[in-house]
């Protein structure tokens, strides 16, 4: 049991983790669950990521190629998630680079424009996404590369939630609440294990990868701003995503 006698994992945790990490119209108990359901984030990045496969599949039996099924298959993500995790990697570009303080850089990631740092994170992560997803589909793996990466990538949010703490005192990921170990090891362990449903031995490299990031993100992030918030949360997750997105293709 955790605090408060909650059981650690409940169902309903996985509609409280797609409600948070997609604009899907789900009704959750965001009060009393909040830092509990960050288990859920694997299984939340599943919805995001068939809807796509979905579409890029389509897309190639129409007959149409490579390039576009990938365009459209990240279109369907991004209409998903409300490009909630580019905002948040363009957020961390534009205040980790942009600042010399990190009450500036804080200022920086809060502001709503978008500096050249954040268009050139967002040009250079869409690209590389974009091309991966090319190769994918033209050699017929990108149905479980996209839900590998979606699974494996949300993983990386609950890690930084449970070793970093707040940078700021609001925003959403202050919102959810201090993370326990407990609930990211089970996001850890839960990744893990959809991902080698999904890919068998061909995810191993994936993961690993997807860690270094992770920690070498949580670093830049405790250096920087001394913790982390939900734009360093989202940039993780498009890292890491492109990280095992890249690894799968080579």
């Amino acid at each position: 049991m955790t605090k408060n006698d909650q059981p650690l994992v409940q169902p309903k945790d996985i509609l409280l983790a797609v409600s948070l990490l997609t604009r899907l119209p789900v009704e959750a108990d965001h009060a009393t669950r909040g830092s509990l359901a960050v288990w859920a984030y694997p299984l939340a990045g599943l919805v995001p990521a068939a809807l796509a496969v979905l579409v890029g599949l389509f897309a190639q039996w129409l007959g149409l190629p490579a390039p576009i099924c990938a365009l459209l298959a990240l279109a369907a993500m991004i209409a998903t998630t409300g490009a909630m995790h580019e905002d948040g990697l363009a957020d961390t570009a534009d205040g980790f680079w942009g600042g010399w303080t990190v009450e500036r850089r804080l200022e920086i990631m809060k502001d709503s424009q978008i500096g050249a740092y954040g268009v050139v994170g967002l040009i250079l992560a869409f690209g590389l996404r974009w091309a991966a997803l090319t190769w994918l589909f033209e050699a017929e793996l990108a149905a479980g590369a996209i839900l590998a990466a979606a699974v494996i990538s949300r993983a990386s949010m609950p890690v930084l939630m449970a070793t970093l703490p707040h940078a700021r005192k609001t925003g959403l990921s202050h919102s959810v609440g201090t993370v326990g170990t407990p609930s990211a090891a089970i996001a850890i362990v839960l990744a893990f294990v959809l991902g080698v449903l999904i890919l068998g031995s061909g995810v191993f490299w994936a993961v690993i990868w997807a860690g270094l990031l992770t920690a070498g993100i949580g670093m830049t992030a405790q250096r920087k701003i001394n913790g982390q918030t939900g734009d360093v949360l989202g940039c993780a997750q498009q890292v890491t995503e492109i990280a095992v997105l890249l690894t799968l293709v080579g």
